[in-house]
Order: structure tokens, then sequence, then C-alpha cells
């Protein structure tokens, strides 16, 4: 077992040295990075067969697992975006002088050292460290043990990159598998400044719930749409098949279609284009009485209490049938993450009140939930969905990773009260 302690401490004085990288320095380390990736693609897929070889394919997390020489080479054009983003940091924030003359700044600075939690998906490796070096933060990753190969081959690929570039390749580690490295992170006090989870709801409570570090809760997204009233049928089906099947493993995939019951009889056009994907759908009495006998019988299942606020991660979707749009705001509010949530209308003045009165980070008109993204939302890349509060709200770029500092300067002035 590698001595954490130790590992902690590296990183943290790396951190320290990497205050003295200017941008410029940064973005070769970046493109070198994704240099090697692309050259060392044959041993990352290698590494990555033998994670793959321990997960059932018919698993939904396998397809998060697996890498292609296609993923590897988006991977990498990711981190080249990254590298021609601005520099988050010294940016002013605020810049005032006082009327006794001091003068105040506040500028944007590093947290220092992010741990990151995550499991089945080894580009988060290479997303995390993008973001992190590119903001002045080191970090500290901790994988699942059914992506360990894969990550430690990224991570491998990187510090040869760093050590290339005359760079402190502890600016970024990887733990190893298993609950104790994770709750040293999570204990990690005086050396990690903040914790990311990304993952299931099971793995961000537990973060949530052991941590001593500050904790960014991100991931865990139970998604709606409403098809409302005024909904257009055509825009609807569409955005609907695309929120749902896209890639069902992501957290922003689409978990519960709630449908104003004037439109039931267009049930099963709205979901119609589900069944060329094995959609199986959870529906309510109302729901069911529409799509029996319109919707394959072996893909449809009568909803349970369990059926909603549930985040499947699979080929699964419920629905629920609403007599107004109040119920759907109730239902939302009783069920929903506040992650991402949609309403498919065709009414202005109803956008504006879902706009408005839907507590979530993500919230849509006509849109599909699949754009919950830092990449979409022009951020470079990612390194998690906050779905809290404080700090940070939705995607994570290089803006929200970053703190700030106040800086004060004067010509003798002292207070007298």
């Amino acid at each position: 077992m590698m001595n954490m302690d130790s590992i902690f401490q590296e990183v943290k004085a790396a951190s320290r040295d990497l205050a003295l990288l200017d941008n410029e320095k940064i973005n070769e380390v970046l493109l070198a990075v994704a240099d090697v990736a692309i050259q060392q693609a044959p041993y990352i897929l290698k590494e990555n067969a033998k994670d793959l070889a321990k997960m059932d394919a018919s698993d939904p997390m396998y397809d998060r697992l697996k890498l292609t020489q296609t993923r590897l080479e988006d991977i990498t054009q990711g981190i080249r975006n990254v590298a021609k983003l601005p520099s988050p940091l010294g940016r002013v924030l605020k810049d005032v002088v006082r009327p006794n003359g001091i003068h105040l700044r506040r500028i944007s600075v590093p947290f220092g050292v992010i741990g990151v939690i995550y499991e089945a998906r080894p580009n988060v490796s290479f997303d995390v460290f993008s973001l992190c070096i590119k903001s002045g933060n080191a970090c500290v990753l901790k994988g699942g043990s059914n992506a360990d190969a894969s990550n430690r081959a990224i991570v491998e690929i990187i510090h040869q990159a760093l050590e290339s570039q005359g760079v402190n390749p502890h600016v970024v580690e990887l733990l190893p598998p298993g609950h104790e490295s994770a709750a040293a992170l999570l204990h990690a006090t005086g050396y990690v400044d903040l914790i990311i989870p990304r993952g299931s709801n099971n793995l961000i409570q537990f973060a949530r719930h052991n941590a001593t570090v500050p904790v960014i809760e991100t991931g865990a997204g139970i998604c709606h749409t409403y098809f409302d009233e005024f909904g257009d049928l055509a825009k609807g089906r569409a955005i609907i098949n695309n929120a749902k099947t896209r890639r069902v493993t992501v957290c922003n995939a689409l978990d519960c279609v709630i449908v104003h019951q004037s439109r039931l009889k267009e049930l099963p056009e709205i979901v119609s284009l589900l069944e060329s994907s094995n959609v199986v759908i959870y529906a309510d009495k109302a729901a069911y009485k529409a799509l029996e006998g319109k919707y394959p019988a072996h893909l449809l299942e009568h909803a349970i209490t369990e059926s909603f606020g549930t985040e499947f991660l699979d080929y699964k979707m419920a629905i629920k049938t609403v007599d107004s749009f109040e119920e759907a705001l109730n239902h939302i509010r009783a069920n929903g993450s506040k992650h991402s949530e949609s309403i498919i209308t065709e009414n202005e003045e109803r956008a504006q009140r879902f706009l408005r009165e839907v507590d979530a980070a993500c919230v849509y008109v006509n849109v599909s939930t699949a754009f919950t993204d830092g990449g979409q939302f022009g951020l470079g890349a990612e390194i998690g969905i906050s779905t809290q509060k404080l700090h940070a709200r939705g995607p994570m770029g290089l803006e929200e990773i970053t703190t700030y500092k106040w800086l004060i300067e004067g010509n003798g002035q002292i207070r007298k009260t």
C-alpha cells in the first residue's frame, strides 16, 4: 500500500511549483500531453482492454469505460481546446480605491490541490488533469478499480509528457483503487483544498458525509422533460429521444418524461423513436393505458413509486401524467436532483415561468438536457456538473475551479476605529 501522506505532500509541493509556470508554458505542456497520448494510443487501448475484459459488455457502465482510437482523438482534441482558452488566473474581479486611499483588488487564483474521485470513466483522468493544470491546480485522482489499468496508463503517459517539459510530474498523482485510499483523500486536510466526486449518487453522498475536506457535489442527474399542453410534437419527440438515448450512462440523460394529460393521445408518437433503442418505459396508469398496444409490450411496464426519482443510467425511462403545469413543477421539486430540467412548450409565458420557478443548475426550454456539458457550454471541458449552490453550479470549467484573494496596497494607512 502506498504511503498516502507522502503522495499528498509531494502533490502539495508540486502545486507551489505550478505558480512559477506562465500560461504559455502550461499550454506547451497540454499540447505535449495530447501528442504523447496519440503516440501511445496502442498502449492505452491495450490497458483499457484489460479493464473491459473484467466487465460484462451488457453493463451500461461498459460504454463509459471503453476507449477507442476515435474517443482518444476526441479526448486529445479536448486537451488542445483547453490550451487555446484564456487563462482563468489573475483576472481582476474587483478594483476599487477606498476613501482613505487604500487600493483593493480581488483577483482569481488556484485552489491549490484538487482531489477527484470517479468511477468507470478513464477519460476523466485526462479531463481533470488538463483543466487543473490550466487553472494552476495540482490534482490527486482516485479512480475506480474497474478502470485502474486504463487510469494508470493515462497518468504514466501524462508523467512522461510533464518530465519532457521539465515540469514536476507530481502535479498529478493517481491513488490506488479501493476504499482506504478514498478515505485518505477525503481526510487529507492540509494537503487537499477541494474534493470533487464524479459518479453515482452513492459515491457523491459517501464523499459528502465522510469528507473533512470541502466537497462540491457533482454528477447525480435525475433529469425530467415536461411535455406541456402547448408543446410541439415534432420538437418534443426528437428532444426526448436525444435526451434519453444519446448516451444513457451520463448524468444529463433523461430519466422521466412528464406529460400533460391533454397530450396523452399523442403519447405513442411522442415516444415512438425510443422503440428503436429498446427503451423500457415505466408508465403511470394513464400513460400505460395510452401506450398499451402502441408501444412494444416487452418494453412497457407499470410504474411503481421507485420508478420516479431514479437515475436509471440505462435504456429505461419513467412517464408521469399531470393535470396541470403546477403539478409538473411539484413533481420535479419532489423527484429532481437539481441537475437539468427541460420543458417542451410553444407558450412563452409558460416557458418563462418554467425558467424562473424550476430550481436546477440548468433549466431548458425546447432543448435536450444532453447539452449540460462543459464543452457544449463553451467551457472547453468540465471537471464535473455541480448540483449544489455554493461556489459553482452547473458545468464546472476553468473559472469554476479557481477561487480568489484580495490584494490591498496603501501608503501607511492605519485604522483608528
